[in-house]
C-alpha cells in the first residue's frame, strides 16, 4: 500500500506530521490545555524547593491548579499568565470565589512578552519547541536564584538539577527543574 502513495506524500507524512501535530490557530499559542495532575503539581513544587513567600509564575495556568497548590500547600504566592480570554476569565473568577485572589493574581497575557523577574520559581507544561521559544524569555528575565519546572518536556540546552519521574494512573510524567544560575549547558 506504501508503495502506491507518491514520493512527496511520504514525505510530509514523514516530516510534516510531528510539525502539523504542534501548530495552533493563534501563533502566540505554547501548548494545548492539559491540566496537570495534582500529585504531579505537589512534586513539581516540592523539587523546586519552592519556600513560604516566594512567588510562583505558571506560564500558561489554565484553571490555576500550579498556583492553588502553591499557595494553600507551600505558603508561596503566584501569578498565573493565560493567554485564552476565556480561561483567564473562568480561572479569575474560581480564585476569587476560593478567597485567593490577595495572594494569587493571574494575567491575561502573552509568556512570551511579559516581564517574568519577579518569579522565584516558573512553572512550564509546554512542548519542548514551545520551550525554546521561551528560553531567551526566561534567561533574559529571571534572577539566577530562580528555579524553572518544566513537565514532561525539556529545555534543550540547559542541564536539569534534577530530572524525576511521578506515575500517575498508568502514566509516567517526568519533571526537569532547572537552576537558573546554574544552567550548565549539556
Amino acid at each position: 500500500m506504501l508503495a502506491s502513495l507518491r514520493p512527496a506524500l511520504l514525505l510530509t507524512l514523514a516530516i510534516g506530521a510531528p510539525a502539523f501535530g504542534q501548530r495552533f490557530k493563534n501563533p502566540d499559542t505554547l501548548g494545548p490545555d492539559v491540566p496537570t495532575p495534582p500529585q504531579v503539581i505537589e512534586r513539581m513544587l516540592s523539587a523546586a524547593h519552592l519556600k513560604p513567600n516566594e512567588t510562583v509564575y505558571d506560564l500558561g495556568c489554565g484553571e490555576g491548579r500550579v498556583l492553588i497548590m502553591a499557595v494553600q500547600k507551600f505558603k508561596a504566592r503566584g501569578v498565573g499568565i493565560e493567554l485564552s480570554r476565556d480561561i483567564y476569565e473562568q480561572t479569575l473568577s474560581r480564585i476569587k470565589s476560593m478567597g485567593l485572589d490577595q495572594q494569587i493574581s493571574i494575567v491575561h497575557g502573552n509568556a512570551l512578552h511579559y516581564d517574568l523577574s519577579p518569579a522565584d520559581v516558573v512553572t512550564l507544561y509546554f512542548l519542548t519547541s514551545s520551550n525554546d521559544r521561551l528560553k531567551p524569555v526566561l534567561e533574559r528575565y529571571l534572577k539566577p536564584t530562580a528555579r524553572v519546572v518544566s513537565h514532561d518536556y525539556e529545555i534543550r540546552g540547559w542541564k536539569p538539577s534534577i530530572k524525576d519521574t511521578v506515575e500517575v494512573s498508568g502514566r509516567t510524567h517526568t519533571i526537569f527543574v532547572y537552576n537558573i544560575g546554574n544552567k550548565n549547558p549539556e
